[in-house]
């Protein structure tokens, strides 16, 4: 009797927890859904992607907030992680930290015979821990519905789970898509999407992949055609308009490029196209009708202004006006964007050049070569503004709404981590400098100015290094740039004692004067002008 009774309690408390796990919920915000793992069968491989796939697509269906394929693919390669690359749970964290989500769903597919077991965890990201774990069940001939049921148990807490209506293709037209989608050369995608459009022929996201795999070899008649079969009813409409043009453009077929660019502007508003419209006008040239380059440059930069390219691309467009204030403007900007990005430094490096900013310039343009390789052998034959013709870019596709999302998350978390160790070395720099070993904080700082270039304590730095060991040339560049970094009395001042070691009195009475405008007591200035007294 007592035995019966312990394990009916042993069994109530079994049963109370499961009924716990399941009313658990998933924490709201933004889920990021990894390739499940799949046994090494080559007839299951593309299960894993698949089923990631149909579940992000579920949870977008279903009204949550899911990172979509294509965004979580680009992010995968912008942290050079391989996009079916099975992950540690550590991997997992650190990814959908950088990609700035709050729920990592990964799992198994495993198949024997027709019968699919899919096994589902949910990890948050803030505990690492396990928020939700589950198993589905079916035939593999169900598969989308087993992988829907798993996306409605994945559902937020606080968001209403009603399905959006969306056609689904049949499960042999996703496989050869999904096959598709992960086959290595753009001559074996062909091949699945194909065979995908063959067994559904409504499959508009497999047509619009097709197109995307013509593309990338060069074969932009047969990308323009596919983009174009996609139907105008079809919810992929809008990105197959943006890649019919972009095929246009590769076929210098600007003004039909430009008229559907146009009324796809009207009808989004999205950055992609205005940019785009930009490189048309900058490429048939100005007397063309319909508007400047920069103005169409200027509203990508409105819409996104987080993007280097549409900066890049406005500063690049007002150097070819020979608009050079306005050019070293946005130029400056597209670099604190993106720093490492040779062809701005280089282009800035012009712009500068002839404004008369030759220390500036050679500062940009020793950058450049530092960058890439291609500037550098050029660095030796060229003349120091020959800017190379063609450098606009076009945006090849239109990012789904979250992509932009999930950039600006990855752009913030890199630009956090290399502030950090910029932070690093100029803190070493500085101590360094102040024991007057010169020779490790040169070193460091010089660190600290690769990763950003314009760090102006760091080039302060390095010139109070070069003025105690008597390079004076070298005192009066480092001290330019800091001032070309950011205005400071301080340096101001510093750049005026170095005009006066260097016999330039006139300069550096003019330095302390402007820095007394900035700051009316600093000492350094005070003290510059009784020296020149």
């Amino acid at each position: 009797m007592k035995l019966a009774q312990g394990l009916g309690v042993v069994l109530s408390i079994v049963l109370s927890a499961s009924e716990a796990v399941q009313a658990q919920r998933v924490a709201a915000g933004r889920l990021l859904v990894a390739p499940f793992e799949t046994s090494r069968d080559p007839r299951t491989f593309w299960l894993g992607e698949g089923v990631a796939l149909l579940l992000a697509d579920g949870l977008n269906g279903f009204r949550a907030d899911a990172i979509a394929r294509d965004e979580r693919v680009r992010a995968f390669d912008l942290l050079q992680v391989p996009p079916q690359a099975t992950l540690t749970r550590g991997t997992v964290i650190k990814i959908g930290q950088l990609v700035g989500a709050t729920t990592v769903v990964t799992g198994r597919v495993a198949l024997l015979d027709r019968a699919l077991a899919l096994h589902v965890q949910a990890l948050r990201i803030d505990t690492g821990r396990i928020s939700l774990e589950f198993d589905e069940r079916g035939s593999l001939d169900d598969l989308l519905a087993i992988v829907e049921r798993a996306a409605r148990r994945l559902v937020p807490a606080g968001v209403a789970a009603t399905r959006a209506d969306e056609a689904r293709p049949s499960l042999p037209a996703f496989e050869q898509f999904v096959k598709g989608l992960l086959a290595e050369s753009p001559a074996a995608q062909v091949t699945y999407l194909e065979k995908a459009l063959s067994l559904e022929p409504d499959f508009d996201r497999a047509r619009l992949a097709l197109g995307r795999a013509h593309a990338v070899t060069g074969e932009w008649t047969r990308a323009r055609d596919a983009a174009l079969a996609v139907s105008a009813s079809s919810p992929y409409a809008a990105r197959a308009q943006l890649e019919a043009a972009v095929a246009e453009i590769r076929l210098t077929r600007y003004d039909d490029a430009f008229a559907r660019l146009k009324t796809l502007g009207d009808q989004t508003g999205a950055p992609e196209v205005f940019n785009n419209l930009g490189v048309i006008q900058l490429r048939r040239g100005a007397t063309a009708q319909g508007g400047r380059s920069t103005y169409f440059f200027n509203n990508a930069v409105e819409a996104d202004p987080a993007q280097a390219d549409y900066a890049f691309n406005l500063g690049y467009a007002y150097w070819r006006e020979q608009d050079y204030p306005a050019a070293i403007y946005w130029l400056r900007e597209a670099v604190r964007r993106e720093p490492g990005d040779s062809d701005a430094h280089f282009v800035l490096g012009a712009a500068l050049q002839a404004t008369g900013a030759a220390t500036e310039a050679s500062r940009e343009r020793e950058l450049a070569r530092r960058l890439s390789a291609a500037y550098e052998e050029q660095g030796a034959t060229a003349l120091p503004d020959a800017v190379p013709p063609g450098l606009e870019r076009l945006r090849p596709y239109l990012d789904p709404p979250g992509a932009r999302r999930t950039d600006s998350a990855l752009m913030a978390t890199g630009q956090r981590g290399q502030r950090e160790l910029v932070t690093f070395h100029l803190e070493r720099g500085r101590r360094f400098f102040e024991r007057e070993n010169d020779r490790d904080a040169l070193t460091e700082l010089q660190r600290a100015v690769y990763l950003s270039p314009y760090q102006a304590e760091a080039h302060l730095l390095i010139g109070r290094i070069h003025l105690r060991a008597g390079r004076i040339a070298d005192a009066v560049a480092a001290f330019k740039i800091a001032l070309w970094s950011e205005e400071s009395a301080v340096g101001h001042a510093a750049l005026g004692e170095a005009y006066r070691q260097g016999k330039d009195p006139t300069g550096a009475r003019r330095e302390a004067e402007r820095a007394l405008a900035l700051a009316p007591d600093l000492p350094e200035a005070v003290t510059l002008l009784e020296r020149l007294k």
